[in-house]
């Protein structure tokens, strides 16, 4: 009887021993690394836009959609942007099957039309046009003023 509860107690230490042993096999989560261009994060709802004629892009993470003056608007999913050095470019289709790339530049622009300076410079290709103009993120343009840096 005293060997059994020997026995007990040793089992029951060493299935205690083992629960309290921190998991070896649980890697930390890596951390995500934020996808910027000249300071401005990708991972946030931007705005491109461009004059004569006027058009724009809005990009967010639920998509892109492409709207101009006289012009229907065209919604494609975000594939999320390729970065190459000072280069951002999204390509994709939208619903029409029309392509569209968006390709950003880590260099300022002014759209002509403000005394605004964005932090990046655009070209949109959609079908067989291809426009310029200028982006930032949209709380950027939606709290600067109508001259001065869009930051």
């Amino acid at each position: 009887m005293r060997l059994a509860l020997i026995f007990a107690t040793a089992a029951a230490l060493t299935t205690l021993t083992a629960c309290s042993q921190p998991a070896a096999d649980k890697a930390p989560a890596a951390p995500v690394e934020a996808r910027t261009l000249a300071g401005v994060d990708l991972d946030q709802p931007l705005r491109v836009l461009g004059t004569e004629p006027f058009w724009a892009v809005e990009i967010s993470p639920a998509g892109l959609t492409y709207s101009g003056v006289d012009r229907p608007a065209q919604k494609a999913a975000n594939p999320g942007p390729a970065l190459q050095g000072t280069v951002a470019t999204w390509t994709t289709e939208t619903e029409a099957k029309t392509p569209l790339v968006v390709t950003l530049t880590a260099t300022d622009c002014s759209d002509g039309m403000s005394d605004r300076t964005y932090p990046l410079t655009a070209r949109v290709e959609i079908g067989g046009e291809t426009l310029t103009g200028c982006a930032a993120a949209v709380a950027a343009i939606e709290k600067a003023g109508e001259s001065g840096r869009v930051e």
